[in-house]
């Protein structure tokens, strides 16, 4: 049996969790997001001594908070890289270099690797191969960049609890894999690097107040989750360059209505799926045979469960008018009504 007092949908959760540490096991509540930092930076700094380490820097709130985390612990013994794998969001390495490079001051390399990526995943429909594939080619890649930072011991990554949770059976825990994240489980077994996951042991809630004890941008902090493996989670089926310009303008659609309605804070994720449908539509006097894009929004607190959000019909409305009329390729835009459990917030 499983059981979950920790996830949102379990009624007074907490209250029992709370019994059972504070109560039973007479713990002190002594634990602040400070303490953690602290005690953070002292273990990473006792861990790595002078050695370097090197962060793959999606601009993810994980990785992100990471970065800064780490930062904080060795300095310049950190080089960020950021890996284009071609499966990023629209102006995201732009972004990145902003906040990071000029902004924070952190060694920050950018890696263009993108057609190496769709090439390896060309014709890979199964989601699990995906993900493997851009876990190894992730690693392959830094092993290479290494060569031009500097030999570094140490692979960094903004590894969360709800990541181990799903994607690897604890100390003989029998739950099953839910699915492989590629900073989790789709790594290749010979690697040379060392892993550091100094976030490993949260939840997304507490990534977002170390974020913003750490003084990381809003923007920065309360941006949704967004995938590991990118937007090949989101293109179901085999992945094409054309397929992916699609996905990206429809999301980038996305984001724009939601942060202009004020919506994009409320909600724990709202993305557009690209989905391998094709269906018949009318666009002027022509008729169109193009593809449909499924808008998923969610409610959560921590990714372990989540609940579809009841948006206002006018701003629904609006995002599948401007996806349809803006985004050249799409002429049907469906709502994705799924809970989870039994769905998961990503399609894939």
């Amino acid at each position: 049996m499983q059981f979950h007092p920790e996830v949102a949908h379990t009624p007074r959760g907490r209250e029992m969790l709370a019994n059972f540490v504070l109560k039973i096991c007479r713990c002190k509540a002594a634990w602040t997001m400070d303490s953690y930092i602290e005690r953070s930076v002292e273990e990473i700094r006792r861990e790595v001594g002078t050695e370097r380490v090197i962060l793959g820097l999606s601009g993810g709130v994980d990785s992100s908070v990471a970065a800064a985390l780490i930062h904080r612990a060795i300095g310049k013994q950190l080089t960020c890289i950021l890996v284009d794998n071609g499966l990023m969001r629209s102006n995201e390495v732009e972004s990145v270099k902003a906040i990071f490079g000029r902004g924070l001051g952190l060694k920050l390399n950018v890696v263009d690797a993108s057609e190496r990526f769709l090439k390896k995943l060309h014709n890979i429909s199964d989601p699990e191969r995906k993900r493997k594939i851009i876990g190894t080619e992730f690693v392959r890649v830094f092993e290479e960049a290494t060569q031009s930072v500097g030999a570094a011991k140490y692979l960094a990554q903004g590894t969360l609890y709800p990541d181990i949770i799903e994607s690897v059976a604890i100390d003989g825990n029998p739950a099953a894999l839910i699915k492989s994240h590629h900073n989790v489980g789709g790594l290749p077994k010979r690697m040379k690097f060392k892993l550091l996951e100094p976030l490993k042991q949260l939840f997304k809630d507490e990534v977002r107040a170390v974020g913003e004890a750490l003084g990381l941008p809003k923007e920065m902090v309360w941006r949704q989750p967004f995938p590991g493996p990118g937007l090949a989670v989101r293109c179901l089926g085999p992945i094409t360059g054309e397929k992916l310009r699609i996905l990206r303008d429809a999301d980038a659609v996305v984001v724009d209505e939601m942060k202009q309605s004020g919506w994009y804070y409320k909600v724990w994720q709202s993305f557009a799926v690209l989905l391998p449908v094709r269906s018949v539509g009318v666009m002027g006097d022509e008729r169109t045979y193009d593809f449909t894009i499924a808008l998923r929004v969610v409610d959560s607190q921590d990714a372990m469960t989540a609940d579809w959000t009841r948006l206002p019909h006018e701003l629904m409305a609006k995002i599948s008018s401007r996806v349809i009329n803006e985004v050249e390729g799409v002429n049907r835009v469906v709502l994705d009504i799924s809970s989870k459990p039994p769905a998961t917030i990503e399609w894939e």
